[in-house]
């Protein structure tokens, strides 16, 4: 518990809030391997963490309970987007591990900050669990090592790592076994976003379906490709257009057909090239440069589309501000 304030204040209660921002992510690349026995896929992934933040408040409250909340400055339209705000909730998860491995561990109100896509592809949900871990970590005093905080985040999901590291970084196994990637230069990214989402449960499932009616033998995927870690350490865009890869593209585009065309519109507007983040549906667009990003996100709004020009690689999960209350 927050140590109370000397004097009149003796033995108050003093609540406090720790708020962390952590980055969506694009899937440069994204080899897909065939269903394990265990029900997962292996894979082979480039992730990029982007200039798309969510950011959870934390704030220290009497007792022990957890509690979550969407707040108003969300910049998404959540209507009719269900997102729960009980113990189904990632951040919930993330503190309830959080409480169980700090001594001084209190009762905690989680206030999360929208701006990543729900459903879309780019690990809104495991940036608001890094988030979470990391300010519960510094509300409580818990004293973990950014290693022991990646260990707790896989138990959570597997892009939940890569939200805290954050920068670039190469993925295998099912995601979770993450090796930083150098790319210090910047990439442009146009994401074109959708007002649905896609359950990455049923992409995979989809893919497993395609891939089984065409009698597809997929290999376990091992490595990435070489050209796409060149790229990206040489900051060369037009390179890096010519090898993104997602395999659950197909089974996205299967779900959602519409996002062939947006792709499509995307290359004609002057993408470099176009690929489907994740499971989708946002789609990332390559652009040239800074300003080549920002004309063509004005050209698809102007279409009637909802996009943003963002930049990568940027940092994992940072603590922006730490204020008693």
């Amino acid at each position: 518990m927050i140590p109370a304030i000397g004097g009149a204040n003796r033995g108050r209660f003093v609540a406090r809030t720790v708020r962390v921002r952590a980055p969506g992510k694009v899937n440069v690349s994204l080899n897909v391997g065939p269903l394990r026995p265990d029900g997962y896929h292996s894979v082979a992934s480039v992730y990029l963490a982007v200039s798309l933040y969510e950011e959870v408040a934390a704030t220290s409250t009497e007792g022990t309970g957890i509690t979550v909340s969407i707040a108003p400055s969300s910049t998404l339209d959540l209507d009719g987007v269900d997102i729960p705000l009980d113990e189904r909730n990632l951040a919930y998860k993330a503190a309830a591990i959080m409480r169980d491995v700090s001594e001084k561990a209190t009762g905690v109100h989680l206030e999360i900050t929208k701006r990543v896509p729900v459903a879309g592809g780019m690990g809104g949900g495991s940036a608001d669990a890094a988030a979470t871990l990391l300010a519960c970590d510094a509300l409580w005093n818990s004293g973990l090592s950014r290693e022991e905080l990646a260990h707790l985040a896989a138990e959570l999901g597997a892009d939940v790592p890569f939200s805290l590291l954050g920068g670039t970084a190469v993925g295998l196994g099912v995601g979770d076994e993450l090796s930083p990637a150098l790319a210090k230069a910047q990439m442009d990214w146009v994401l074109v976003c959708a007002d649905y989402g896609l359950s990455t449960p049923e992409v995979f499932h989809t893919l497993d379906r395609l891939r089984t009616t065409e009698g597809l033998d997929i290999p376990e995927p091992l490595e990435v490709d070489a050209k796409i870690l060149q790229a990206l350490r040489d900051g060369n865009p037009d390179a890096l257009s010519k090898v993104l890869i997602n395999d659950l593209q197909r089974a996205s585009i299967e779900l959602a057909p519409q996002l062939r065309d947006t792709i499509g519109i995307g290359e004609s507007s002057g993408a470099l090239a176009g690929i489907v983040s994740g499971s989708g549906p946002t789609v990332a667009l390559l652009a040239h440069n800074p300003r080549a990003a920002e004309g063509l996100a004005e050209d698809l709004r102007h279409l009637g589309h909802n996009a943003l020009a963002v930049h990568g690689p940027v940092p994992g999960a940072r603590i922006i501000s730490d204020t008693l209350l």
